[in-house]
């Protein structure tokens, strides 16, 4: 449904969540504008305000309600007349949601996105949206990873068959940038296959599905002709990338092809799982030129009993065998990862394990979680359930320690040599290579040279702020 000039209306995406989510939201915005909608930053300023909702964490579902809230309260302005919210929330919880959050004019799932600019047109209209009914997204594919794509060659990307998802349709990108920052997320697969049992993702994002290495090539080079240079490879498990095509080598054969791509300057993966990284990809993503030396690496915990009751595999030192593996090839490699704390049954013991991991490990910064109960996963009906307060307690003693544990980090990399990427021109905040986008610590340049938003320059690191580095040009 095109909509002429005259017809043409105002919608303003606002997203919560992760990278992914940007994703999603910018994929929405390419096809709301092909379809003539005119897109805003500001939500006062849209006839439709749409909530693209982050579902995976109590937090992140508050965030989200007061979103949909705020947004609502625009509708006495005289032009917002509609408040949609989408996103994992809205998938996750469908009906339910609609009603215990009658200010949404409606709740969107996934499978509304190919339709996204009549959905909001009818909703415009005065059509009332049925709310979704959730379901077990993992159930909608065989169950063998193997069964779900055709077999992929090993020459990329020439020899590819054409397989337009709904992303690539030759040099067409349905997708349209909402920021002006030289970098950007680039979604290689979406779902998961693990079963962790704190974990409600797979549920409402589905089984791991990769997408096909044309598209993500031909995605590539569209973000470089928008400007961006460096690209973030995001997925629920980027380590599982190949699997569902009968290769689980892909994402090495994909590297060099992505670092041939003209403007792209550089290269992060994210969110790699342990038990998955083999040698070839951690050779790969070292001796791939672009390809930053940073690891996203999801541990969760230490102890070895823990991990089994997360369903989840290794311990504290097969951890730090891994962490040695990755320093040898490349000794100032950027290393982040998240931990959850308190989760059922955890001992003292077992909490003194991660205490003692995290205390050797040399991480540059660590996500410090306390568990919380979350529906329709397992740990939500194991015994042994951790006292709150304790949960407080050791989040706050863990806490504190990673934020020493950073400092000393950081203290470390004095005199080393740094390529810094500017992302805030006024503060002359940049990242180094070995920090991630958000999530990990920043640098701030000293010198009488006011360097401009997606500069790069060479620079020494002469003194830290915390976790944070301060350095003067070369």
């Amino acid at each position: 449904m095109n909509l002429t000039p005259q017809q043409s209306r105002t919608v303003a995406l606002v997203t919560l969540g992760c990278a992914r989510n940007d994703v999603d939201s910018e994929e929405l915005a390419g096809r709301l504008a092909a379809d003539g909608w005119i897109l805003v930053e500001d939500p006062a300023e849209a006839e439709v305000a749409v909530i693209n909702t982050c579902g995976f964490i109590e937090t992140a579902k508050k965030d989200s309600v007061d979103a949909l809230l705020e947004a609502h309260s625009l509708k006495g302005n005289g032009t917002t007349k509609a408040v949609v919210a989408v996103g994992c929330m809205a998938e996750r919880y469908g009906a339910e949601l609609a009603s215990a959050l009658p200010e949404a004019d409606a709740i969107l799932g996934f499978d509304d996105y190919a339709d996204i600019s009549g959905r909001l047109n009818a909703i415009l209209s005065g059509a009332s949206i049925a709310a979704h009914s959730p379901k077990d997204r993992r159930l909608l594919l065989p169950i063998s990873p193997a069964d779900r794509q055709p077999a992929a060659p090993s020459a990329l990307p020439a020899d590819l068959p054409d397989n337009p998802g709904p992303l690539g349709q030759g040099a067409r990108i349905l997708r349209k940038r909402l920021n002006n920052s030289a970098l950007a997320p680039l979604k290689i697969a979406s779902g998961c296959d693990r079963r962790c049992s704190f974990c409600a993702i797979p549920m409402f994002r589905g089984s791991f599905i990769s997408k096909r290495p044309t598209e993500i090539l031909d995605e590539a080079r569209w973000l470089a002709e928008s400007g961006v240079t460096e690209i973030f490879l995001v997925s629920e498990n980027t380590t599982s990338y190949g699997k569902d095509f009968g290769d689980l080598k892909l994402m090495e054969k994909l590297l060099p092809d992505l670092a041939a791509i003209d403007g792209i300057k550089r290269i992060r993966l994210s969110y790699l799982q342990p038990a998955e990284v083999r040698p070839s990809l951690l050779q790969a993503m070292i001796s791939t030129p672009k390809v930053m030396p940073y690891f996203d690496l999801s541990f969760q915990h230490a102890s070895g009993t823990v991990l089994r009751r997360m369903r989840r595999f290794g311990d504290g030192e097969k951890f730090l065998h891994l962490l040695s593996q990755i320093r040898a090839l490349s000794p100032n490699a950027g290393i982040r990862s998240n931990v959850i704390v308190g989760f059922p049954g955890e001992t003292e013991a077992e909490f003194q394990e991660l205490v003692d991991f995290v205390s050797l490990a040399r991480l540059d910064a660590i996500g410090v979680f306390g568990y919380s109960d979350e529906d329709k996963t397992e740990a939500l009906d194991l015994e042994n359930k951790v006292d709150e307060e304790i949960i407080r307690q050791r989040v706050a003693q863990l806490s504190s320690l990673v934020d020493e544990l950073a400092f000393q980090r950081a203290e470390e990399r004095i005199g080393e040599k740094v390529t810094v990427l500017i992302e805030d021109e006024a503060a002359q905040e940049g990242r180094s290579e070995h920090q991630g986008p958000e999530v990990d610590g920043s640098t701030f340049v000293i010198s009488r040279t006011n360097y401009r938003a997606g500069e790069y320059l060479e620079a020494v690191v002469s003194d830290v702020s915390g976790a944070d580095l301060v350095v003067t040009p070369l």
